[in-house]
């Protein structure tokens, strides 16, 4: 089944040359089935790089999706054009007085993971957002810095900021294979690592919560928090070939201090086409998740959030 885009969405004619099947809204109304509802609050500042790479995921499920695009309210990005955004996201708060509710819910990372929490300029909105969807998201998924920010505003364990660069791909230990989250994963599971803080094991153990996926070099990767319907991954498993390889030029062009992405390139030598051997897993985990979802939520969108 497909996911359900506008036609004029750039992800849509992407995701088609891709082979993935992608169809209007206009003609998803015309099937007799209930969609997944699925949003992408998106943080990050290269919008519709990041809608590809989710939609690739999301759309690769046997499922119908409506997938939606979310952004928040007063801020204002500058990597984006307006008319893309005007278009395509509805504001949070649009979203929280419609009453609507989600099947899932990404909350995506964003590039301020230097920050304390409390600074970043749309908190206030944000913790908001995490408490909505207590009550109108039946799953939520956060990445990278929103997941560290879910787990931050649900449990107080912190981020810690590294001596250096969490920067390559790094294998991650199956740690639950009964998981159906993990349904089908190998022992092990490469995943592209690109962040200057970590969450560390002790303290999300003292929080009652379950890790998935870690690695005794990288730390804690997925993190699943089953009281607050949530999962939490700290690594990028939506990355595209090119994005670590993207990362680095930036850096180097601006004369910042950066490593050669470890285990990404052939040979770790900068100069030959990085290979992706991550796309199988992350497949894998967004197509389980929709799955999870599919399998436990409501009928009736309405009865999201509700006790019982």
């Amino acid at each position: 089944m497909p996911i359900t885009l506008p036609e004029n969405l750039p992800a849509y004619d992407v995701l088609r040359s891709e082979g993935v099947m992608v169809m209007s809204p206009d003609r998803a109304q015309t099937q007799d089935i209930r969609p997944i509802r699925i949003g992408l609050l998106n943080l990050m500042p290269k919008k519709i790089q990041t809608e590809n790479q989710f939609a690739r995921l999301i759309g690769a499920t046997p499922l119908q999706i409506d997938f939606q695009l979310i952004r928040m309210t007063e801020h204002q990005t500058k990597n984006t054009a307006a008319e893309h955004m005007a278009t395509f996201y509805r504001p949070f708060a649009e979203v929280e007085a419609s009453g609507e509710k989600f099947d899932g819910l990404i909350i995506t990372g964003a590039p301020i993971e230097h920050l304390p929490f409390e600074e970043v300029t749309y908190w206030d909105e944000l913790k908001r957002v995490m408490d909505w969807t207590q009550t109108h998201v039946h799953s939520t998924f956060g990445v990278c810095w929103g997941g560290m920010a879910m787990i931050y505003h649900f449990h107080g364990v912190q981020k810690h900021m590294l001596t250096a660069k969490a920067f390559g791909c790094f294998p991650q230990e199956n740690l639950a294979p009964t998981s159906p989250l993990l349904r089908g994963f190998a022992d092990e599971a490469l995943i592209p690592v690109s962040r200057w803080t970590e969450v560390r094991q002790d303290e999300i153990d003292r929080a009652g919560l379950r890790t998935l996926l870690g690695s005794a070099t990288t730390g804690p990767c997925l993190v699943e928090d089953a009281g607050h319907r949530g999962l939490y991954i700290f690594n990028h498993f939506e990355y595209d070939n090119g994005t670590l390889k993207q990362e680095y030029d930036r850096d180097v062009a601006a004369g910042k201090p950066i490593n050669v992405p470890m285990n990404y390139y052939p040979g770790d030598d900068p100069s030959r086409v990085p290979v992706n051997r991550w796309r199988p897993h992350a497949h894998l985990l967004y197509g389980n998740w929709v799955n999870e979802i599919y399998q436990t939520t409501p009928f009736d969108l309405n009865d999201i959030g509700r006790a019982g």
